[in-house]
């Protein structure tokens, strides 16, 4: 088992390209789904995407959810308090760089506190000095 990831994002493109670059990084073994757009395939976001990426995601040790920004934050938090689960949590995280870090955790089949952990670390990886 291992804790899956989903990229939840206003655009489909976006989080499938995220998903594609850290599902890399997570050396293939890290389960990462994409959850982007709306439910048409235009920009905005879809509680039903979401729970469909986390059910996909989900391999028992539970899912972590990394948001871009405004309506998709509030989804995943909407879905986290609607699915009364102790093992779905969103990260606080930069969205790239966290998807990133998270999968590479995950792969090493860390638990849902070390790869949420690992998400929000990437706050300290800068890129200049």
């Amino acid at each position: 088992m291992m804790v899956g990831i989903v990229i939840v994002s206003h655009s489909r493109t976006l989080a499938e390209g995220v998903a594609e670059v850290a599902r890399a990084m997570g050396v293939g073994k890290a389960v990462v789904e994409p959850a982007g757009g709306d439910s048409e395939g235009r920009l905005g976001t879809s509680i039903d995407l979401v729970e469909s990426a986390v059910a996909a995601a989900d391999g028992g040790d539970g899912v972590l959810l990394l948001a871009d920004l405004g309506s998709s934050v509030l989804t995943a938090r909407m879905l986290i308090e609607d699915a009364e689960r102790d093992d779905v949590l969103l990260a606080d995280a930069p969205l790239v760089e966290g998807a990133v870090a998270a999968a590479s955790m995950a792969a090493t089949g860390a638990d849902l506190a070390a790869v949420r952990a690992a998400a929000e670390s990437a706050f300290e990886h800068r890129k200049t000095l």
